[in-house]
């Protein structure tokens, strides 16, 4: 039932956040009023070399004491400050959002953490799971997600939405159905750079969880597209496989159409598939995920969710509806829809 919505300009030209409101607004049968979010990618560009973290304290005393000593301890605050807000009737404000902008400290990363985006991860998994008040729900750099409980409108008009410009865009309807509607549930998800969006279901749930739980991380916002943000930051930036590969061994094609395959083509997918068999996603699922270099959008293996995709020049579209596309873009020139399990990559021009 969820609506979603992805936007890249390969050229990083930068669109503020009216449009996309409005093209998600327009999915509002999609949703159920339980949830909505925006993902928008270079919308800091005064701190672009620091990661924001944007977080949901339940009040400003104790849980942001705690998250201040642990972000102190492995770095520096550069700034904090909360999240501006305009109140709206539809949404009642159960959580302060709150930013920090945060540089690691080089000379703590060694063994496992050796880098900045290791200690980072350790930060958001240790704050999630341990400090009770406390949720970090975006941490890369030169972006953020703004999320709530309340209709795509509502949410956009809360985080005053049309005052920042991204060259990626990322919005999400929502319509619970096994998972809870709250704040920290609402989609986007994300970790680092990599931000999801997601219709549909993910069936294995339990087994992908139990995959990247074995590399440390750590499933806490009770719901199943937490895992997606995880796996491909485990697939890509730990494993170092390209976007298409990601997508070949989350949504790979059954055994009987790769004994149809030729035999180079054969193999490669038979061992990504026995590499990887703990992390392939069975359910229904349209999936559109956001990354530092582009935008990666698929489906199910049978194509159990719609996904349509629009193209215009530099700007590549990703969408459960085609409807959506043309209120972004009415001059859209080529819309088509993907086949099941096929990746749509946008990446940026060099």
């Amino acid at each position: 039932m969820c609506g979603i919505i992805g936007f890249i300009d390969r050229t990083k030209s930068r669109m503020d956040g009216s449009s996309i409101k409005a093209a998600l607004s327009l999915m509002n049968e999609r949703g159920s009023g339980d949830g909505a979010g925006y993902a928008a990618y270079g919308i800091y560009p005064e701190y672009a070399d620091y990661y924001a973290l944007h977080v949901f304290f339940d009040n400003l005393g104790e849980p942001k004491r705690k998250v201040d000593e642990l972000l102190e301890q492995w770095g520096e605050i550069v700034h904090q400050e909360e999240i501006p807000t305009t109140p709206q009737p539809g949404i009642k404000k159960v959580h302060i959002p709150w930013r920090y902008f945060f540089k690691p400290s080089e000379d703590l990363m060694a063994g496992r953490m050796d880098s900045e985006n290791d200690v980072v991860t350790y930060v958001v998994m240790e704050v999630n799971a341990n400090v009770k008040g406390a949720t970090i729900f975006s941490s890369g750099k030169n972006m953020g997600v703004f999320k709530a409980s309340g209709w795509p409108e509502d949410v956009a008009n809360f985080y005053r939405i049309e005052s920042y410009k991204g060259y990626i865009w990322l919005a999400h309807n929502r319509y619970p159905t096994n998972s809870p509607g709250w704040w920290g549930g609402a989609h986007p998800f994300n970790l680092l750079n990599w931000s999801v969006v997601h219709n549909g279901e993910i069936t294995s749930y339990g087994t992908n969880q139990r995959y990247v739980e074995g590399y440390g991380y750590k499933c806490t916002l009770f719901t199943d597209t937490e895992v997606v943000a995880y796996l491909f930051d485990l697939l890509g930036r730990q494993h170092e496989l390209s976007h298409e590969m990601i997508v070949k061994a989350l949504a790979p094609p059954f055994w009987d159409d790769i004994d149809r395959m030729p035999a180079k083509e054969a193999e490669l997918n038979k061992a990504v598939r026995l590499t990887y068999g703990s992390a392939l996603m069975n359910g229904p699922f349209a999936i559109v995920v956001g990354t530092e270099n582009g935008i990666v959008g698929f489906t199910d293996r049978i194509k159990l969710r719609p996904l349509v995709v629009g193209e215009n020049g530099n700007r590549l579209y990703i969408s459960s509806e085609e409807a959506a596309i043309r209120v972004l873009d009415p001059e859209v020139k080529n819309i088509y829809t993907p086949r099941a399990g096929e990746p749509i990559v946008g990446r940026f021009i060099e």
